[in-house]
């Protein structure tokens, strides 16, 4: 298998995860088997993209950098301070924006790879690219902003 595909299947497994684990906090689980697939799924796409030739700093390159801080903090916000405190909140948020840059750079690759999205918006600047990348990060400020409320205060229960 190429680094391309394997790079692609373990971001397509952290998106996946992502998402049921993102379902968790908003109903208030932990989900802990699924998180752990998560974390370990979105660090592996983050480190496998810098695998690929360098031709110097790239979005993409920048993007990974700032996926594998926010991942840092999320992990030890959840295996070291255990959701003390703060940390609950900071790891909803680290864990989802890390996850909400992984569905970035899967809309950005379904333009740039899928004929009929990249008829549409050949640039990646033009309205259908910019309404959904616009959309969809109002939908993960949104869905964010209740996993934080409600995993906040809920009483943690692991599945």
């Amino acid at each position: 298998m190429t680094l391309t595909k394997i790079h692609v299947v373990i971001s397509l497994i952290g998106i996946l995860t992502g998402v049921v684990v993102l379902i968790g906090l908003i109903s208030g689980r932990r989900l802990n088997g699924w998180t752990a697939w998560f974390l370990t799924s979105t660090v592996g796409t983050s480190v496998t993209g810098f695998f690929f030739p360098f031709h110097g700093v790239t979005p993409g390159i920048i993007l990974g950098i700032i996926s594998l801080l926010l991942l840092a903090v999320a992990i030890f916000a959840r295996y070291f301070r255990r959701f003390v405190g703060p940390w609950r909140g900071i790891y909803v948020v680290t864990a989802m924006i890390a996850l909400y840059l992984n569905v970035f750079v899967l809309i950005a690759q379904l333009f740039q790879k899928v004929p009929a999205l990249k008829a549409l918006a050949p640039t990646q600047t033009d309205p259908p690219f910019l309404v959904a990348q616009l959309s969809t990060l109002l939908i993960f400020i949104l869905l964010t902003i209740a996993a934080a409320l409600r995993f906040r205060n809920a009483n943690l229960r692991s599945a």
